[in-house]
């Protein structure tokens, strides 16, 4: 699929938001084609909630254009506004014993005459909506006696039966468990590729944005900072300062957070014999209880590299894709050395790993090979 052939339905230029005359973020320049996830992801505060409701004209934008279909949205009526672009905000919404049926109904009414009678095929359509987000089982329920990924679902068909061709979201995935944080960024997928909704949104979970946006753009001071494909996005370390932290923290290519050890000792009291993920339970139980450790002998292209890196005092590391050295094994038996205890978290041991199954065996002759429950 050509990216480059998508037609653009939502358009900012030089757009500036905030609240009275005050500017809180200025020059905001963008379009999202119809079928993409266009995400907004930056620290708290930055502004993302603000940009989001200016689009949906809940604030008055302070200069600049925004263009729905190519129309400017400061001259489309709201029934008009109502028929291009539904939103699903964090606000709560005033149910009065309103049945979940009912609230998505009110999708409906942009198409309805003045006294809001729907026909049948508007309640076709709203039962369609609440079969697709997979919320039949609370459609008669009140809307308020709802949980929050519930009332997330039922939002969101709401948005769907509304049949607009943007869809503008605000932190959806706030309050949900990972069962619904799933199902709903599953719907929203659904929505883009199936139905071509152009789809913008605010996330805080950076690893779901990676995974279901086709471009993310970066607010952050005051302005948007970097606008790309999450692939581009999540490398190196441009996360790291996006957010202002050490780039041990985060690792981009997984989204994997990670507790940095900022002690300036050298001395350590386990030495952890890891590798493919096997020694992070270990990584994490040493780094609550503030033992310190070192590990080896890894890899730099292991699975469990940055979570070493992070919180352990000392890593013995070897380049990617080459077999480990004697030079390593012997720095990893001085390790064993000098710390209390040796955990071995590896069961097979592989081609490369000959030298890590002679360093359990020093350690089981020396006395110092234990598990984690010996910690």
């Amino acid at each position: 699929m050509n990216k480059n052939n998508i037609q653009s339905v939502l358009n900012t230029e030089n757009l500036a938001v905030g609240y009275g005359k005050k500017i809180i973020i200025d020059d905001i320049s963008f379009s999202v084609g119809a079928g993409e996830v266009f995400t907004l992801i930056g620290p708290n505060g930055a502004g993302k909630s603000t940009i989001l409701k200016t689009i949906t004209r809940q604030l008055k934008k302070l200069h600049g254009d925004i263009c729905v279909f190519d129309e400017e949205i400061s001259r489309l009526s709201d029934a008009g506004l109502s028929k291009q672009v539904s939103m699903v905000m964090t606000s709560a919404i005033k149910s009065e014993l309103m049945t979940c049926r009912d609230i998505v109904a009110t999708g409906r009414y942009p198409y309805t005459g003045r006294f809001g009678v729907l026909s049948d095929n508007d309640w076709e359509k709203v039962d369609e909506a609440i079969a697709m987000v997979h919320a039949e089982e609370v459609s008669d329920h009140d809307f308020s006696r709802v949980s929050d990924g519930q009332r997330q679902r039922i939002m969101l068909a709401r948005a769907i039966c509304q049949e607009t061709g943007i869809l503008v979201l605000d932190e959806p995935t706030s309050y949900l468990d990972m069962r619904y944080k799933l199902d709903l960024l599953s719907s929203i997928r659904k929505l883009a590729l199936s139905r071509g909704m152009a789809i913008i949104m605010s996330l805080h979970e950076l690893d779901l944005a990676y995974k279901v946006s086709d471009k993310i753009a970066c607010v952050k001071e005051g302005h948007i900072d970097k606008i790309d494909i999450p692939e581009r996005i999540f490398a190196g370390n441009y996360i790291q300062r996006l957010y202002g932290v050490d780039d041990d923290c985060f690792e981009p290519k997984t989204t994997q957070l990670f507790m940095q050890n900022k002690s300036k000792t050298d001395r350590f009291d386990v030495f952890v014999i890891g590798g493919a993920g096997t020694g992070i339970p270990v990584y994490n139980r040493l780094f609550r209880l503030n033992i310190p450790f070192a590990a080896g002998i890894l890899q730099e292209n292991d699975l469990e590299y940055a979570a070493a890196h992070a919180a352990a005092v000392k890593v013995v590391s070897q380049k990617a894709f080459t077999p480990f050295s004697k030079e390593n094994y012997e720095k990893s038996k001085e390790c064993i050395d000098a710390c209390e205890m040796c955990i071995c978290t590896i069961d097979e041991f592989g081609q490369f790993g000959e030298y890590n199954r002679k360093l359990m065996e020093y350690a089981a002759q020396h006395n110092k090979l234990k598990s984690m429950d010996d910690i």
